[in-house]
């Protein structure tokens, strides 16, 4: 329980899942330290291990040579806060800056994948369900740009055109509009 409760709170991070690396866990230290003890070289303050260190102690603890390097490196290395820790007012940049891509956040692929589709076919499909007195106006009053950048046709042309009056093409054009909603969000679900 002792030997649990140790490998659970030693970092934010687990550090021995396995049991190679639990092995490694709970001796690393006490080999490292006596090997560095035995050893008569110069370089017997360096923090790091030699491939000989490594192989000796791969081979006493029966576990391979990369398993001793990782678990090496996972208890030399710190826990890194990825949220800034400071409040002293400088500017600071935190690691967990670097991990956003927003670029494929699948809601906003969703978003314009559907926006395109209702800009193109959502819109001929809506159009589609109309009568054609009713696809006539809305294209005019909506869709179409002159080269003048202008818009379409006046609800006054179009009252003249069809000879009913303005107001009954107001009505025509929302009543299709509403229409064109409806098959949108038919469409849609």
């Amino acid at each position: 329980e002792i030997h649990e409760y140790i490998l659970k709170n030693w970092r934010m991070v687990k550090v021995a899942t396995t049991k190679a690396q639990r092995k490694l866990f709970f001796n690393l230290r006490s080999m490292k330290q006596s090997l560095k003890e035995n050893s008569a070289d110069e370089n017997t303050h360096r923090a790091t291990l030699t491939q000989s260190e490594v192989d000796t102690m791969a081979r006493t603890l029966n576990v391979k040579r990369e398993e001793v390097l990782e678990m090496e490196t996972r208890m030399s290395g710190g826990d890194v806060a990825l949220e800034p820790q400071t409040d002293d007012g400088e500017e600071s940049y935190a690691p967990i800056a670097y991990l956003a891509d927003d670029s494929t956040e699948p809601t906003r692929v969703i978003e314009a994948h559907r926006r395109d589709w209702l800009a193109g076919d959502g819109i001929a499909q809506a159009l589609n369900a109309l009568d054609a007195r009713s696809r006539r106006i809305v294209e005019e009053r909506w869709l179409k740009v002159n080269d003048d950048s202008s818009g379409g046709m006046t609800l006054h042309d179009l009252a003249s055109e069809y000879g009913v009056s303005a107001e009954r093409i107001r009505q025509i054009e929302v009543a299709a509009m509403k229409k064109m909603r409806k098959a949108l969000a038919e469409d849609a679900a």
